[in-house]
């Protein structure tokens, strides 16, 4: 079954038994960033010094990147020419690209959705493991660049300079030393592994996702001890 990166990092992030997403916070940038991340891989948007641009309107195939191909064309569109940050971007899309991922995780039978009332009041969802396949195949090939150096395709490449910007290195190895798992993340993040203008868009998402990330942890962080 192929998924998108950001059906991969949802699924990274989703707790399999409980449904609770780990990380939330930071896992919602990474999503958002996977979503532009896979419409680069694509041919379909470009990113240059943290500018967007659609260069393909065609649609990709999928559903959940054609969704999101549409509103940033649109977006993009009424942008005055360079004015269009993937950093704004991010920050409007994000929560919209999580809830669509989540929903296209269920449709295709990868978690269920559970509600819940918090405190008897509250109304909460969560989304346990249904089918632990493709998250199975998904951590094998991790382990086998960070565990085993293997060198890794593309789209794992993509996916890891996520984790790694997002700070997320612990949602793919709970097990290993972080420091173990950060310096492995880095040397991938910025390694040569595309082309010259996919290498640059992700890239340039790499820096939008990690500004994002270092600002909502420290307001998180002066948030509790103030």
């Amino acid at each position: 079954m192929h998924v998108t990166l950001a059906e991969e990092l949802m699924l990274l992030s989703l707790d399999d038994e409980s449904g609770v997403a780990k990380d939330g916070s930071s896992a919602g940038w990474a999503v958002a960033g996977g979503l532009l991340a896979d419409l680069a891989l694509a041919g379909r948007v470009a990113l240059d010094e943290g500018r967007l641009s659609v260069t393909d309107h065609a649609p990709t195939g999928d559903p959940l990147l054609d969704e999101r191909l549409e509103r940033l064309a649109e977006w993009v569109g009424r942008k005055a020419p360079g004015k269009a940050k993937a950093t704004d971007w991010l920050t409007k899309d994000h929560p919209t690209a999580v809830r669509a991922t989540v929903q296209r995780l269920c449709e295709r039978g990868l978690v269920v959705e559970e509600r819940h009332r918090l405190l008897g009041l509250f109304p909460v969802r969560r989304y346990p493991e249904a089918d632990g396949s493709v998250e199975r195949e998904l951590r094998g090939r991790l382990a086998a660049v960070i565990r085993h150096h293997r060198a890794p395709d593309v789209r794992t490449a993509t996916l890891i300079a996520l984790l790694h910007a997002a700070r997320l290195h612990g949602l793919a190895f709970p097990d290993l030393p972080r420091a173990r798992v950060e310096l492995r993340f880095a040397e991938i993040a910025a390694g040569d592994w595309a082309g010259e203008s996919v290498g640059q868009a992700i890239r340039n998402m790499r820096v939008a996702v990690a500004a994002i990330t270092a600002v909502t942890v420290a307001t998180a962080a002066t948030a509790a001890v103030s």
